[in-house]
């Protein structure tokens, strides 16, 4: 594994596997800078010490947050994109407590616990930038075929 043997390149593109204190976001973004990642979906599992997630108010434009901790990560799903040259994730999230209870929404942060987070990264060739605000104010997204040659096609996410 690289980057202090937190991941590890696979014939589809990475395993990361992170342990008590990292931070979900920074490692993925260090990732996708490191390896120049174009772009890529993600899928993860295992224990986050805390996690924040929010639920979108087309209202206010922003999200209403909501912090758990101890929570058993039973699903994260998102994408790696691009956005002023940088790395921009877009993740949701399920988890459990103690009390076999579920929350989740869109990820706004996530710190692992005790125990492990396992993250698979899906590489794609084609570079996705985001460039352009839905008018309720979430981000769109395009794909870029001049920096990394794929079949002709557009992408735009909500």
């Amino acid at each position: 594994m690289s980057g202090a043997a937190k991941s590890m390149r696979t014939p589809a593109g990475y395993l990361m596997v992170l342990t008590e204190g990292d931070d979900l976001f920074a490692e993925l973004e260090a990732l996708a800078l490191r390896e120049d990642i174009p772009s890529a979906s993600f899928t993860g599992f295992g224990f986050a010490g805390k996690v924040t997630f929010g639920f979108f108010d087309f209202a206010k434009r922003d999200y209403d947050p909501a912090t758990f901790e101890n929570r058993e990560m039973t699903g994260i799903n998102g994408t790696l994109a691009w956005k002023d040259g940088k790395p921009s994730i877009h993740a949701h999230g399920v988890g459990g407590g103690p009390d076999f209870q579920v929350s989740g929404g869109h990820l706004l942060a996530l710190a692992v616990g005790r125990g492990s987070l396992e993250v698979t990264i899906s590489v794609h060739g084609t570079r996705l930038d985001q460039r352009a605000r839905h008018p309720a104010g979430t981000a769109r997204g395009a794909l870029d075929r001049r920096q990394h040659p794929a079949p002709a096609f557009k992408l735009v996410f909500s």
